[in-house]
């Protein structure tokens, strides 16, 4: 009793384990299966909104960064014409005053002090003085705030240019003045002799009119001379006549020419960011009028642009992801309730099984059951007989008893085997992994199904290895698989006097497996339906003789229990089915 309670418990933990593997298996394989579905569904929705979103942005960039570009350049086309105008519209002046005013007229300083009033309330004090200069470089008249009379210019380098070409407008330099200006100066010609009229232009006023374009906050307009020197006074670093802080290439072009400038360290006034650089040279002077603005804030449209694409890419990916996930939970629950009604279905057609093997053996054990007592009946009968009608001796009374004690005792044990056989049958519907000899085990499907088989002329032979290993495995549905394996090979038999069924194991070391080998001698498996035996609900036997699931389920079972069935055949000469089982159950190895 001690025993049997202790197998009963032994069970019972089993049962407990294997439970809770198949419940973390599951588990782990409806998370996995949650994954791969998210990331499947993330890849398919993500992968495309972000090409396009790249593509759109690519194109957009591309676009804008060339319309800035030359919405840049028109500016510095049209600043360059507005300068040009701005010089030569002076220039003319100062030349046609020259050329309507004698050399005496104009060397009367209340005649010059009146004109610079008249150029000043014209051009908006662009004039800062004005004087009268004889082809020897002195001074006839001059009207101004500086002291400048008596200075000779002969050896100066505007005065021998204008002397020579007649006009000329100077860069930026000290002179007497000792302070940075330009000049513009013409000629004229009286009695064999030149005389120049040389204005200077106010510096102060020239450079506003320069840096009157408002590019941004950090855009910046000035001139630089074919030296390097700086002809206006940039707007938020450097000195006029000094070098140009942010290094812009003089190089010498036709028409506009657009750079862009790395970033670099200024020792005295920090860093420059990276500019936006356009460059064109006037014609007279010969200035290279520069506009340049920082590169971030030139492009600050289109990088606010991407920051709202990226945005909106992130805020898109995040609500793909939530609905992805809720979408993906969906599903999976409903994939989960749907393997629950299959695994349902499976218990049941597995039951269903079991109490179709259990009708079909009932037959046959009832009539082996029968056998044994009416054997027991007569030897009863004979014994009543033996004390009653006849006058035995002792001996022969004796000999009788014993006789009919034997017959009765053989066939009570047979008897017991039978319901020993029946019962163990019956008690294994609970799926328990436990320790298996498949040579006893397959003994005892023998002497199940051998009164059912010899009634059709059928004959079992047995070939166990004796070094079979015992396995791990759940008897229950090993029991139905080899029930339905057995009862198709004697239902092959059909219309046949005889047949044969041959079971045979053997262990496959290599592979830590063992092999079951069940071979009968039946009609066999047509070719052309070979592959399709293990399909539900596909049946070779007549209407009404098979639903086709029994195959199917020892399929699902042996896969279940991490092995697997192969099947060879031939018309007419019978089928073998090899099933390969490993040693350890996969719910209960711990080895892996």
């Amino acid at each position: 009793m001690s025993d049997h309670s202790h197998d009963q418990e032994s069970s019972k933990n089993q049962g407990s384990e294997y439970n809770q593997n198949l419940y973390e298996k599951s588990k782990e394989y409806y998370q996995r299966l949650f994954r791969r579905f998210v990331l499947l569904t993330l890849i398919c929705s993500c992968v495309p909104l972000v090409l396009v979103g790249w593509g759109i942005n690519y194109h957009y960039t591309h676009f804008t960064k060339g319309r800035v570009k030359q919405n840049f350049k028109n500016q510095v086309d049209s600043h360059r014409t507005m300068i040009e105008l701005f010089l030569e519209d002076r220039k003319s002046t100062l030349q046609s005053i020259a050329k309507t005013h004698t050399k005496e007229f104009m060397s009367q300083t209340s005649h010059l002090r009146r004109i610079l009033g008249l150029l000043n309330m014209e051009y908006g004090q662009s004039f800062t003085d004005l004087g009268v200069i004889d082809h020897q470089g002195d001074h006839l008249a001059y009207v101004g705030p500086y002291d400048l009379i008596d200075k000779n210019y002969i050896k100066a380098h505007w005065f021998q240019e204008v002397m020579g070409k007649g006009v000329y407008i100077s860069d930026i330099f000290m002179g007497y003045r000792k302070s940075p200006h330009f000049v513009i100066a013409v000629t004229n010609q009286e009695q064999g002799h030149r005389w120049i009229l040389r204005a200077t232009i106010n510096s102060e006023s020239f450079r506003d009119f320069v840096a009157q374009i408002k590019i941004g906050q950090s855009g910046d307009v000035y001139l630089v001379n074919d030296k390097g020197q700086l002809q206006t006074k940039p707007r938020f670093r450097g000195h006029i006549m000094g070098k140009d802080p942010y290094k812009v290439p003089v190089k010498q072009h036709a028409g506009i020419a657009l750079h862009t400038l790395k970033a670099s360290s200024h020792k005295e006034k920090g860093d420059i960011k990276k500019q936006l650089v356009a460059t064109t040279w006037l014609d007279s002077p010969h200035w290279m009028l520069v506009v340049r603005q920082d590169y971030s804030e030139a492009f600050n449209e289109i990088y606010q642009t991407n920051k709202t694409t990226l945005i909106f890419l992130f805020l898109s990916t995040i609500c793909i992801l939530l609905v992805v996930i809720l979408i993906t939970k969906h599903m999976v629950s409903v994939i989960k309730n749907r393997d629950k009604e299959s695994q349902e279905l499976n218990k049941q057609l597995l039951q269903t099984g079991k109490l179709a093997a259990v009708g079909e053996l009932s037959a046959g054990v009832a009539h082996e059951l029968n056998n044994p007592l009416g054997i027991i009946l007569t030897e009863k009968q004979l014994l009543l007989d033996s004390c009653q009608y006849q006058n035995p001796t002792l001996e022969e009374l004796k000999a009788n008893i014993h006789h009919s004690m034997d017959q009765i005792g053989l066939q009570v044990q047979r008897c017991k085997r039978l319901t020993q056989n029946l019962l163990r049958f019956a008690r294994r519907t609970e799926s328990v992994v436990e320790p298996v000899d498949l040579n006893s085990f397959l003994n005892e499907i023998i002497e199940l199904m051998g009164r059912e088989a010899a009634s059709s002329g059928i004959k079992f032979f047995s070939d166990f290895d004796d070094q079979l290993p015992v396995i791990t495995s759940d008897p229950s549905q090993l029991q139905q698989v080899f029930l339905n394996l057995v009862t198709n090979a004697i239902d092959a038999h059909s219309g046949m006097s005889y047949g044969s069924i041959h079971l045979k194991t053997k262990a496959v070391k290599d592979k830590n497996q063992v092999q079951i080998q069940v071979t009968d001698t039946g009609c066999g498996i047509p070719q052309h339906t070979l592959d399709k035996i293990f399909d539900p609900f596909f049946t070779t036997k007549p209407v009404g003789k098979g639903t086709g699931l029994g195959l199917s389920i020892c399929y699902g079972i042996i896969e279940r229990l991490g092995g697997s069935i192969e099947v060879e055949s031939q018309p007419g000469e019978g089928t073998s089915f090899y099933i390969y089982l490993p040693i350890h159950s996969p719910s209960t190895d711990t080895s892996t």
